[in-house]
């Protein structure tokens, strides 16, 4: 569940500008300033597209911030860029400042993307919008879309896809919240949430729509939603379709932890591994 949040520390100036935006070009400095600054503060975090309220648990999007994103498509010029021996043409520039950040060659991010510091990006990609927070890890060919939220702590495995999200208008990103661990080659999309202290095997499909089951108990949990403090894996289930009964994804609840609980690394692959799954 989201919410839109009421205030937003970016200019209010943007809402002006995505009223008439099919009228914007490069030429409006005016425009491109105000659009700068509000990018600027997304990739300083003193802005963020969204977080999880913690009154109420629920994901709040400032719609702002995604309006400032987008209008960078119309204000700013296609712009030739290097990094070492690569070139580059794109109307948003790489990011150049990773302050307290380890990031290792091969790894990029676009402008208006936050990384604070003691994260550590190995060869990976984060996209404009994206925040993410202290202590994670954002392993080999991991890719982090636009606007999504990852937590303190968190572990996206090598190759794993967290989609990104900036049109249609109120669509939520995608949150990953702390002391989360997503298996290699896993795909969290469509605004899905993996909630505090959630482990994922590897290979696992997750979409806002997925359904949940608990394995012990056969119960549906809310879609799109990795538990808190939960152990899952990918699984699939049976559904009648006109040419047939086919298996769908689905994510399968195997194991609860204790909140705040943590798995030694080889007592939580042991335990995937019982069910054919990875880390």
């Amino acid at each position: 569940m989201a919410t839109t949040v009421s205030t937003s520390p970016i200019d209010p100036g943007i809402d002006v500008l995505w009223e008439r935006r099919t009228e914007l070009t490069p030429a409006d400095t005016r425009a491109r300033a105000t659009v700068v600054e509000a990018v600027d503060m997304l990739q300083s975090g003193h802005a963020r597209v969204a977080f999880v309220a913690e009154a109420t648990g629920e994901v709040v999007v400032d719609e702002r911030a995604k309006r400032a994103i987008v209008l960078c498509f119309k204000v700013l010029e296609m712009a030739d860029s290097s990094a070492g021996a690569f070139r580059y043409r794109d109307r948003l520039p790489l990011k150049k400042e990773f302050p307290g950040v380890r990031v290792v060659p091969g790894a990029s991010a676009r402008w208006g993307s936050h990384h604070a510091p003691g994260v550590v990006l190995m060869p990976s990609y984060t996209n404009i919008g994206a925040f993410v927070d202290s202590g994670t890890m954002v392993d080999t060919w991991a890719t982090v879309g636009s606007c999504a939220q990852v937590g303190k702590n968190v572990h996206l495995a090598g190759g794993v896809g967290v989609g990104g999200v900036l049109e249609p208008a109120n669509a939520v990103p995608v949150v990953i919240e702390d002391d989360a661990f997503v298996g290699s080659r896993s795909v969290v999309v469509e605004g899905a949430r993996i909630r505090r202290g959630a482990k994922l095997g590897a290979g696992v499909l997750l979409t806002a729509s997925t359904r949940v089951f608990d394995a012990t108990t056969g119960e549906e949990l809310p879609s799109g939603e990795a538990p808190e403090w939960s152990v899952c894996v990918g699984s699939t289930r049976r559904k009648s379709f006109p040419g047939g009964e086919f298996g769908v994804p689905c994510l399968l609840v195997i194991k609860r932890l204790p909140e705040g609980g943590r798995h030694d690394k080889l007592l939580l692959e042991s335990l995937f591994r019982e069910h054919g799954v990875a880390l």
